[in-house]
């Protein structure tokens, strides 16, 4: 058999370019598919409705027959949280390490799948997975949460190291410390591309240790006589095992609050991931009622979920709307969750509603609750480290990739080497070398709406958006089949946008250019009625009269009915 030589590659994203989450990244080695992580990303606010945004797979079903497999770097959401969806539609083997693969397992499960349908494969940090004239090795990383690790594709022209999220610390424990030997055997094997997250680039410095974190949470918990409510990320394992620690040193008893969580938290406690230092210290709350208020003194809450959802929670405890928890005088409680991008709003009236109840609010410094991503001076020690010949910046918003482009040349990159992409653009390269940029793939944004997956159109945004800002107007009407007289109504109806029975005038002269319309669209022994232009004629109408009323642009929605 005659050995290759070189390889025909092609590097590409079918998300997570110029955009926070979605991550979805595809390495195509000759004629096999390499993917690299499969994630989600949360809607802004004007995508009414939608609860996910996931890639769009379209090129991955069209050549499912060249994929060797899926790669998970870590068990965040914008990385594996369309797993389930993409094996609906390809079933292909799934690498990730323990951790992973359970959340994932359990995310299948959630999703009314069967897991014995599908090639769910645990990996080690240090295994090495053979593919003929390409291998895939892995070294482990430094992130939020455990088990996260790199993923290295060793093809005869070098490798290709995608890094995932990571930063550089040395005061971690064991479970989450980057592997700096096995970095070096990559570095020496020689690395083609570096593929590496671009979240923080434009911020100075190295990513702060945590350690100093501690003291905030020791100093909450140490000085607070009643009970405490911190505010925490679900993803983030690390910072729940600084808390749950601290706790534990001043005898006091955990309690979680979130489906998602309790999930997450069974998990990685059962894995060795998380640990309760003494047994019996998780505690289930009971729903609250006339003999039960769950204001245990030595009580310590986690309020938990993603981006907006721990302050969604304190909203609920501060209203006395939630099941478990009603906030109180006597209580502390500390803002652990910096506001994310999108939720900066959120997260300021969370924060004057815990005010007003009269609680201790304790809000810990930004700057001691980093983000675990790289800043500039990590991304620089990862490229010093790994010496690539192009860089590739990945997972972040154009202006992120833009910023480590930015220290690539910094470092001594010349710009043809720097491979500033965007989704569905496809880097070539043969025999080691760049030989074509071009826009190739076709790529979409799939909205997730319930059960719904990729039903949910532009227009039916647009539709929802004009209902939450202007309303709706539904002008109803019966017709006898026969003599085509109207024989009920018009009725006018409106929700969102003014009240009838203070806008009598303005109702009568719906009701009036309803009519009018119906009379020049249908005659007294008519056989053919065009029922879309007729109801187009009157939408445009009525829509036009409102809006010199009134300014305003509801839905206008004419329903004709034949008796």
């Amino acid at each position: 058999m005659t050995k290759i030589k070189h390889a025909k590659i092609r590097i590409f994203a079918l998300g997570g370019l110029g955009e926070n989450g979605k991550n979805m990244y595809v390495v195509e080695v000759n004629n096999n598919i390499f993917i690299l992580d499969a994630g989600l990303k949360h809607p802004n606010d004007d995508q009414l409705g939608v609860d996910v945004i996931i890639p769009d797979f379209t090129y991955l079903i069209e050549n499912k027959n060249r994929i060797r497999g899926l790669f998970l770097s870590h068990a965040h959401d914008d990385h594996i949280g369309a797993v389930p969806d993409f094996l609906k539609k390809v079933n292909v083997p799934v690498y990730g390490t323990r951790l992973t693969m359970a959340l994932v397992e359990d995310a299948i499960k959630d999703n009314g799948m069967k897991l014995s349908d599908y090639q769910l494969n645990k990996i080690k940090s240090d295994n090495v997975l053979d593919f003929g004239d390409t291998k895939i090795s892995f070294f482990p990383t430094t992130h939020s949460i455990p088990d996260s690790i790199s993923i290295n594709i060793h093809t005869v022209d070098g490798v290709i190291v995608y890094t995932s999220e990571f930063i550089f610390d040395q005061n971690v424990d064991r479970r989450f410390q980057t592997n700096y030997n096995q970095i070096a055997d990559i570095s020496r094997e020689g690395v083609l591309a570096l593929l590496s997250e671009s979240l923080l680039a434009h911020k100075q410095g190295h990513t702060n240790s945590e350690f100093m974190l501690r003291h905030e949470i020791n100093d909450a918990i140490a000085n607070a006589d009643g009970r405490i409510i911190f505010s925490v990320f679900s993803s983030d394992l690390q910072r729940i095992q600084k808390i749950i620690d601290t706790a534990n040193n001043y005898n006091r008893k955990i309690a979680i609050i979130g489906r998602k969580m309790q999930r997450i938290v069974d998990i990685a406690v059962k894995l060795g991931y998380l640990k309760f230092p003494t047994s019996g210290m998780l505690v289930n709350l009971k729903y609250i009622d006339d003999n039960n208020d769950n204001n245990l003194p030595n009580l310590v809450v986690l309020a938990t979920g993603e981006r907006h959802e721990p302050f969604d929670s304190l909203v609920r405890m501060t209203k006395r709307y939630d099941r478990l928890i009603h906030i109180q005088q006597t209580d502390t409680i500390v803002l652990a969750t910096p506001p994310v991008t999108g939720t900066e709003i959120k997260a300021a009236r969370t924060t004057d509603l815990l005010y007003r109840t009269g609680a201790k609010v304790i809000k810990i410094n930004k700057n001691l609750l980093p983000s675990a991503n790289a800043s500039a001076e990590d991304i620089k020690l990862m490229m010093n480290l790994l010496k690539p010949k192009y860089v590739i910046p990945v997972i972040g918003e154009y202006r992120q990739q833009y910023a480590q482009a930015k220290i690539a040349q910094e470092m001594g990159y010349d710009i043809e080497n720097i491979l500033l992409l965007n989704n569905g653009m496809v880097a070539e390269f043969d025999q080691g070398d760049l030989v074509n940029i071009a826009d190739e793939i076709e790529v979409n944004e799939v909205l997730v709406d319930g059960l719904s997956v990729g039903e949910v159109s532009n227009s039916v945004l647009n539709d929802r958006k004009l209902l939450s800002q202007d309303g709706i107007l539904l002008a109803i009407a019966s017709i006898d089949v026969k003599s085509k007289k109207v024989i009920a109504g018009p009725e006018v109806i409106t929700r969102g946008f003014i009240y009838v029975k203070d806008n009598e005038e303005m109702i009568n002269k719906v009701q009036s250019i309803f009519m009018k319309e119906l009379e020049n669209h249908i005659k007294p022994g008519s056989k053919h009625i065009d029922w879309g232009k007729l109801k187009n004629g009157i939408r445009d109408k009525i829509g036009k009269y409102l809006y010199r009323q009134t300014k305003r642009r509801p839905i206008v929605l004419p329903v004709i009915n034949e008796l």
